[in-house]
Order: structure tokens, then C-alpha cells, then sequence
């Protein structure tokens, strides 16, 4: 098979669909890669080890798109790149669909194979494409919150972990999933206080018996939502929903009754955000505030740290990227449900429930198109 991996465009996104151990292990079984000249230059990865890995080099992404039978990227598909995408071309990387209509919409327009990392399935349960860089944006987001909990970055001048004889800093995680827990380990290490809620009481046990005293866990309900956040210093929001747009758990009213200065961190924005008063922001402009409480609403918070991202994604990725190259698209989902859990958009038809459901599309199973 025929694989292109375009450089990413998305605004300061470095993290590259495949480094050169990843290519190495697909022409080693025969396959052709073609890789965007510098697609991998801002993280140490030149085009001298893609040469060397077995990859050749396009000058520019059309050449990318025009000949490979399948694309492997990062982020979604910018609306120049769906333009460029055909029928039958398989697109394999993160797709966000549900709280994003116009790019649900070019790909149904593009006819192409579109399967997303965020909602392959694995064996044991959980979203394992999804987990490493949930991994990454969950320690992330206390860093994140607090950089910005300091008085210049528009915070309430407070220390995450206090000093002796002045309290920490109060930190609510949302959802005890892969982010919340990358999340408290975060800030149970710089010496917060923690507090975590969840629907999940087996989870939020769990959580109880790995951090003990060092955490609180709250079942998850609209008052205890509520009593968390006017008490806290830096929310985090880490709720899935997997492939459907995330519920919205912080109204604008306690958004609105929060401390002046407080940070609210969303990382479910890509899937729309778990506060009301969410919308995307962007590295190079990453916060903005709403009734005196700031919002870091970054939508791809691990391009941040391109190079580790990048490496983590790949240890996840690979192995459905080899199946998909072998066997071709159909016969891989075929043979693997989980995979098959993956494909959102094909042949012009959305075969994800939850988009179809979320974006008004008539759902198609991806099993009758198999």
C-alpha cells in the first residue's frame, strides 16, 4: 500500500503521523511511505532518518494526498486537506467529529475511509489510541493551570502548593478517566489539595486506595459539581463520552460565582468542552476569561510537547496502521471489532452513532459496509 504522512497545519502542531521507526516497520513489510518534506523537522526528526527508515520525500502536501491510497496524520483534517482527500482514500487519525459539523461534513462530501484514533477500542476496554495522549494532556493540564493561576497570566497570584503556614491551592478534576488520573497524580505531587469526582464509584474506590488521604472523591452529581467548583482554585474538565460531544457539567452561572482569578482547564475541548462558557483557543492565544475566571482551552494541548506526544501516539498507532496497510481497509475491520469501532465517515455515509445522533446524520452501521 501506498502511505502519505503530510505535515501537520493546525496551528503550532508539530507532532508528525509517523516517525521513522514507525515507517521503517511498514517498508520493511513491503509497503511505500511518502513523507512531506520537514514534516517531522520541528521535533528532531529530519528527512535523513525517513530516508533512512525506507520513506521517499514530497515537496508539498498534494503530492502527498494525490498519491497515497492512505493518509496517517495527528489532527484532524484542516478544510484544505479534506478538500484534497477522494473516495476510497483512507484517512487514519484523530477526528473530534461530534461538536464539529463542517469537517463531519467534508468528509462525508470526500467519500473517503475515516477512521479515528479517539474511538478504536481495545481489548480490555478503554480507548487505547486515545489514552497516551489523554496521558499527556491530563499532567498538562496542572502545569497549564498552574502557569496561569500566577497574577501576570491574568490568575489569583496563588502558589499550586502553598508554602509552610500558607494553604495549597484547591484543584477539582472532573471525570476519574485517564486524564483525571494523570491529572491529581500531577497535582498530588506539587502538593495541592485535591479533590476528584466521578459517576464511577468502583473508579473513584480505586483512586481511593492508590492516593488515600492525599485526595477527596465526590460521587458526581449537579450539587456536588457545583459546591467543588465554587470552592476551587483550578478546575479541570477530563470528561469523555467516547466519539460524542462531552456533557456540559459547569454552567455559566457557577462559572459566574466562582473566585475572581480562578483557572478552569478544559481538556474535553475537543469534543465541545465540559464548561458552558467553552470554546477552542490555540497555543498562540491560549486563554481568555469569562467573569474574571481565566479559560485554557486549548484543543490540541499535546502538540505543546510535540516530540514526547509524538512517540506516545505512535506505540499506540502503529499496530492498526500495519493491519489497515496488509489486509486493506475492509478486511482489517473485518477482523478486528475494535478497529471497526474506528470507522466514522465512509463512502459518504457517518457509521459512528453518536455523531450521526449528536450532528443529525441518518447512522449507518460500519458492519453493512463491510
Amino acid at each position: 500500500m501506498r502511505i502519505g504522512v503530510p505535515q501537520e497545519i493546525k496551528n503550532h502542531e508539530y507532532r508528525v503521523g509517523l516517525t521513522p521507526a514507525s515507517v521503517r516497520e511498514l517498508t520493511s513489510r513491503g509497503h511505500q511511505v511518502m513523507v512531506q518534506t520537514g514534516a517531522g523537522a520541528a521535533i528532531g526528526l529530519d528527512d535523513a532518518q525517513y530516508l533512512a527508515a525506507g520513506a521517499t520525500l514530497a515537496q508539498n502536501a498534494a503530492e502527498v494526498f494525490a498519491q497515497a491510497e492512505m493518509i496517517v496524520k495527528v489532527k484532524e483534517p484542516q478544510p484544505v486537506e479534506c478538500a484534497m482527500l477522494r473516495p476510497g482514500q483512507i484517512l487514519y487519525t484523530y477526528l473530534h467529529l461530534a461538536p464539529d459539523p463542517e469537517q463531519t461534513a467534508a468528509l462525508v462530501r470526500s467519500g473517503a475511509i475515516c477512521i479515528a484514533y479517539e474511538t478504536i477500542t481495545g481489548p480490555g476496554g478503554g480507548l487505547p489510541l486515545l489514552a497516551p495522549m489523554s496521558e499527556v494532556a491530563g499532567r498538562m493540564a496542572i502545569q497549564a493551570g498552574a502557569a496561569h493561576l500566577e497574577k501576570s497570566k491574568g490568575g489569583m497570584g496563588v502558589l499550586l502548593g502553598g508554602v509552610p503556614g500558607v494553604p495549597a491551592a484547591h484543584v477539582v478534576v472532573l471525570g476519574a478517566g485517564v486524564v483525571g488520573t494523570h491529572a491529581l497524580q500531577m497535582a498530588v505531587g506539587l502538593g495541592a489539595r485535591v479533590t476528584v469526582l466521578d459517576k464511577n464509584v468502583d473508579r473513584l474506590r480505586h483512586l481511593d486506595l492508590v492516593f488515600g488521604n492525599r485526595i477527596s472523591t465526590l460521587f458526581s452529581t449537579a450539587h456536588s459539581v457545583e459546591a467543588a467548583v465554587l470552592d476551587a482554585d483550578l478546575v479541570v474538565g477530563g470528561v469523555l463520552i467516547p466519539g460524542a460531544a462531552a456533557p456540559k457539567l459547569v454552567t455559566r452561572d457557577m462559572i459566574a460565582r466562582m473566585k475572581k482569578g480562578a483557572v478552569v482547564v478544559d481538556v474535553a475541548i475537543d469534543q465541545g468542552g465540559c464548561f458552558e462558557t467553552s470554546h477552542a483557543t490555540t497555543h498562540a492565544d491560549p486563554t481568555f476569561v469569562v467573569d474574571g475566571v481565566v479559560h485554557y482551552c486549548v484543543a490540541n494541548m499535546p502538540g505543546a510537547v510535540a516530540r514526547t506526544s509524538t512517540f506516545a501516539l505512535n506505540n499506540a498507532t502503529i499496530g492498526h496502521a500495519m493491519a489497515l496497510a496488509d489486509k486493506g481497509w475492509k478486511q482489517a475491520l473485518q477482523d478486528n471489532p475494535h478497529l471497526r469501532n474506528g470507522l466514522n465517515v465512509a463512502d459518504g455515509k457517518v457509521t459512528f452513532e453518536a455523531v450521526a445522533r449528536d450532528l443529525g446524520y441518518a447512522y449507518v452501521s460500519a458492519d453493512s459496509l463491510l
